[in-house]
């Protein structure tokens, strides 16, 4: 009894200090975004919202995030379609080299995000598609595309082969099915993918400072600031970025939670 009374004990302890050395830096930066004094030292100056109001003021910081979240809506709806494409295909046939599709399919994460930015550059130059703001969609959609392939290629695996062609038999031709069987199941992956991949667009630095050209997004900009000087905005900054990065990813999470337990439910029920 006592036993299995320290083994969860230990458990928990072990988590949370994994979580306190994961999240120790973000929480000081948040802490120090709230100090009055320039510099990061403690005791704290004081409680103010300064840095705040500087980072909302600053037309510069505007635009990159418009920037960046203009990127991470069309990136994840770019990664999303081919996620499930690249998903269904895996899916539903079965052909000569399919581990090697699969394998280049889920190459991009990878490789070294330096390496895919300059290979990225490179490319995108030679086709006149460098510099603009399409330009970072292009490249960060090939970068979170197949994390997208990855959560729908999951939940396709839990769906039966049968519905689809059972709905063939009743007289649904191919796009039919696929609108009201196959995208109806594969929905809450779809809905986790797409906030995945902006969550990974929104924050994600050395692609798009190769290949945004003027168009920086908000990473790269907090790179100009610290170029010039350590300014506190760069705390108020993180932890903007921060919280909008958690909260797209804790929507993903919600909706696969909430997916699981209604496949559970209807597993008990037998629906």
């Amino acid at each position: 009894m006592a036993d299995r009374i320290k083994r969860p004990a230990a458990l928990w302890l072990y988590t949370g200090g994994i979580y306190l050395f994961v999240f120790a830096p973000i929480a000081a930066s948040f802490v120090f975004s709230l100090n009055a004094d320039r510099f990061p030292t403690l005791p704290l100056g004081g409680f103010s919202l300064d840095w705040y109001a500087r980072v909302f003021t600053d037309p510069a910081v505007w635009e990159a995030f418009s920037h960046s979240a203009l990127a991470a809506l069309a990136t994840g709806l770019l990664a999303t379609f081919l996620g499930f494409g690249a998903a269904y295909t895996d899916y539903r046939y079965k052909f000569f080299g399919k581990s090697a599709y699969l394998a280049i399919a889920l190459l991009p994460p990878t490789v070294p995000v330096i390496v895919l930015g300059l290979s990225m550059l490179a490319y995108l130059s030679r086709l006149a598609l460098s510099g603009a703001l399409y330009s970072i969609v292009i490249a960060h959609a090939v970068l979170c595309a197949p994390f997208a392939m990855a959560i729908i290629r999951l939940r396709l695996s839990q769906m039966d082969s049968a519905l689809e062609a059972a709905s063939w038999n009743l007289g649904a031709g191919p796009w039919r099915a696929m609108r009201h069987v196959v995208l109806p199941f594969a929905a809450p992956s779809l809905v986790s993918a797409l906030f995945l991949t902006m969550a990974i667009s929104f924050d994600e630095y050395a692609i798009a400072w190769f290949v945004s050209g003027l168009n920086e997004t908000v990473p790269v900009r907090v790179l100009s600031i610290l170029q010039g000087s350590v300014s506190p905005e760069i705390n108020a900054i993180g932890g903007i970025v921060f919280l909008t990065s958690i909260l797209l990813v804790v929507a993903a999470q919600v909706v696969h939670l909430r997916s699981s337990r209604r496949d559970a439910r209807s597993a008990r029920t037998g629906d």
